[in-house]
Order: C-alpha cells, then structure tokens, then sequence
C-alpha cells in the first residue's frame, strides 16, 4: 500500500475522499474477535430477532471503523490524530452488502484541528447508514511511505463445508448402511448426520453392542433399522454390499471396524461394488483463506500407485469434482516441476497431463508435474514461468503415493486448521470414511460430499 498524506497547509473546505468496503462474515468474525463482542445478531446466519431476515448484522462499531480506515490512510492520512466523533445511526448494513464512506473537510480551526462531516451509505440503494462529524489533529509534516505492509489475517472458519452441508438441506435424506457403528465415534457420526437430514441410518453389526454405544452416547436409536450381524465385521460389510445392489443402500459408512474388511467384500468380482476402476481414496479438504476447497488424493488406500491407478485417482477426483459443482484442476505433484528421468513421479504427472490432454481422463485441466508451491501458489507458478489453467490454481491434488498424501492431508489438518471429509470412490456407491478423532464438522461434511456425489452422478452411471 502507498501512504501519502495531506497536511494542514493543503485542506480546504469541502475536499473530500472515499471508501468502498465489501462486508464479509469473515469481516464481523475478526471484528468479534479483536473486540470481545461476541453477539449472536452479527455473527449467525439465523433469525434471532423474529423479524423474518436472517441477521449477520454489521455492529456499528465496525462500520464507524472505515472513517477511521479513510481518516487514516487518505484524508487528511498518515499522522492523523483522531481528537473527536460524533455517531448517528440511520439504518442496518449486513454480510454480503457494499458500504461507501466518505469524509468531507468542514472547517479549519486556528488550533491546527480539522472537523469533518462523515457519512456511510449503502452501495446499493444510496441509504445512509451512518452520519457523523469528525475531528482531528491533522498532520503538519509530509509523509510518504510507498510500501506499506500489514500482517494479513485468516478466519480459522470452515465457511466452504457450510456451504456444502446448506445444499443437502433440499434433498432428500440418503440410505446408508452404516458397518458395525458399535462404539460411541462411529455410532455418533451417523446419529449427528441423521440429526441434520443427511443420511437415513442402517445399522448393521451386533445389535447388543450397537444398542451399548447408543446408550452410552444417551441417543435413541429406535427410528433406525437395525439389523443383527452376528460373527465377524467383514460379514455386515459383505451385508452392506447387498443391501447395495438391491438398491436399498445409495452409500456405505465405515464404523468400528478396519478399512481393509469393510473394502474387501466390496472388492469381490461377483458379489462386490466394482465398476470398472480402481477405489481411491479423496480427502475433500476446507483449508482457511482458501478460496474454495482443494482435494488430496490419494492419501488412504493406494500406497504405490502405478501409472494406470494414477488415472484412476485423477479420473475419480475429477468426478467428485464435477459433482460438488467445482471446475477440476488437477496439479500431479512432484519434487520438482520439470520432468526429471530419475523421479518417477515426475514422469507419471507428464504422462497423465498428456493422457488428459489426449482425452483420456476426462472433465478437467490436468497438468504436472508440478511441485507444491507452483501448484497453488500463482506467484510461484509465474516466478517458474508456468503457464496455463492450474499451475498457481490447482484444487486437487495427486500426490505420488500414500506416504506424501497422508502426510500432506495431516500438515493441512493440523498446521493449517483445515477440516476434512473422507470418501472411497470408485465403487458403485460413494463410501465414507470417518476417523476416530475427526471432529463434528468433518463427520458431517464427508456425509454431505457422499449425498451430493451419489444425487449428481446418479444420471451418469
């Protein structure tokens, strides 16, 4: 930012400058934050107030804080000092809606002060919001300063998982067989899910155990079926595949039981959820300051893939895409951006850059290799001078093995505060693949992407 100020020698009445300002919820959470008030009619997207909008309401504060924003940076500018202001509050302004603040010069007072009349209007319709006269001690001295930098700020919300879970509130909820949910995480996420019109629970397993986990949550699970699966878990999973291509099913959610005997039966060539490619698996991940969700695959099951897996993973990933209504780029990682003969990895990303290129995967932009920084960082992608749709905007992410995805999906976890959900594709039905620590949000979000990738890939089958 270039700071160059107006001292008092260059105002005169009815000079005038101006702020255009774009609220964003992320606005009134650090608003919030930083000053301790935490009032529910400015942070929730509820109708708290019974007067028929939802709120998110701009605390007053907030909006007199861009005079202060115009005071400081533009009129009179650097080395302002504010002495003085006076408030009146016309109307509401909330999340979503454009405000215009200016300032006007009224009168030079012999002492050196300024007052200036400040108002705030809504871009909009032009409706006052605020009014009020300022008064300042304007700067004497000329201050130039042209690169000017403050630390930036992420929200630490999880705005694009709302926004996923909001779209399942119009459809309806969605069958699934839930595989031996018998302790209080597994039988916890399925209930929370159920709770929010999500999915429609089966419970398959023990019955006494999955009644003891129920109790022990204090939940009553009598609205579900239940069926009885006496003997191993692989046998309600192989019972999960049934209930699957009778169409009684539309997805699967592992519960208290290992990944390997949930996906075995569904493996079977004769009785299992093949149809034609590999099962991967995709972390669906909300990343603060994100400006949309980015993808990690594959972090679970595939633990070296080879060159034809790879295109299955991207082919999958892409589809998953497509159902969550995102443009797939897809950026094959690597070491390094330049295909190097001694680093399979980056060989694969070539090939399958060219395959996608040549038609086979289909419905994206994929590129590599590419490494990490150049694959979603634009300014790394120009410093390299890589060109095209994804370097510097990718949002999925192929990572050369199970190794670099896991890890790469556990750094955005918990350095980067994401929240993730977890699907199998590749079956006939999506699968969800909950973790014992995942928390509330992410439980919900991985039953969200399976309802959303099961209603808008039912035509495409």
């Amino acid at each position: 930012m270039h700071l160059i100020n107006r001292t008092l020698d260059e105002l005169a009445p009815g000079d005038s400058a101006e702020l255009r300002r774009l609220i964003t919820a992320d606005d009134l959470y650090v608003f919030a934050v930083a000053s301790g008030n935490y009032n529910p009619m400015h942070l929730t997207d509820s109708d708290l107030d019974g007067d028929g909008t939802t709120e998110r309401v701009a605390p007053g504060m907030f909006i007199a804080s861009l005079i202060s924003g115009v005071l400081g940076t533009q009129l009179p500018g650097a080395g302002t000092l504010y002495l003085q202001q006076s408030l009146d509050f016309h109307a509401r302004a909330h999340a979503g809606e454009e405000l215009i603040c200016q300032v006007t010069v009224r009168e030079k007072l012999a002492d050196g002060r300024v007052r200036l009349d400040t108002t705030v209007r809504r871009a909009s319709d032009d409706v006052l919001v605020l009014s009020g006269q300022a008064l300042v001690q304007a700067p004497r001295e000329k201050i130039d300063l042209p690169d000017v930098e403050v630390p930036g700020l992420i929200v630490q919300r999880h705005r694009h998982f709302e926004a996923l879970m909001a779209r399942t509130r119009d459809l309806p909820a969605m069958p699934t067989a839930v595989v031996c949910p018998d302790d209080p995480n597994s039988l916890g996420g399925a209930v929370l899910a159920a709770r929010e019109g999500i999915i429609t629970p089966i419970l398959l397993g023990q019955t006494a155990l999955i009644r003891a986990a129920a109790a022990e949550l204090g939940e009553d699970i009598s609205a579900f079926e239940l069926i009885d699966v006496p003997g191993s878990d692989e046998a309600a999973a192989v019972l999960a595949c049934t209930l699957v291509r009778e169409g009684k099913a539309a997805a699967v959610m592992k519960g208290h039981l290992h990944t390997d005997d949930l996906l075995r039966p569904m493996l079977d060539k004769t009785n299992g959820l093949r149809i034609g490619r590999r099962f991967t698996h995709v972390f669906v991940m909300d990343v603060p300051g994100q400006p949309e969700p980015v993808m990690v695959t594959d972090a679970a099951i595939n633990i070296a893939p080879d060159l034809a897996t790879k295109v299955d993973i991207c082919q999958n990933a892409i589809d998953l895409a497509l159902a969550l209504d995102l443009e797939p780029r897809v950026g094959v990682l690597s070491a390094v951006e330049t295909v190097n003969p001694a680093i399979q990895s980056s060989i694969d990303a070539a090939l399958l850059s060219k395959m996608a290129e040549r038609g086979q995967i289909k419905g994206g932009q994929v590129d590599g290799p590419l490494a990490m920084d150049n694959a979603v960082d634009m300014s790394a992608a120009r410093t390299k001078g890589l060109k095209g749709g994804v370097a510097g905007r990718a949002n999925i992410l192929v990572v050369p093995d199970l190794d670099a995805g896991n890890m790469l999906a556990k750094q955005l976890t918990f350095i980067s505060h994401a929240e993730s959900a977890g699907l199998v594709l590749g079956a006939r039905v999506p699968v969800i693949l909950n973790s014992r620590s995942d928390s509330p949000i992410s439980r919900l979000a991985s039953c969200a992407v399976a309802a959303l990738h099961h209603t808008n890939t039912q035509g495409r089958r």
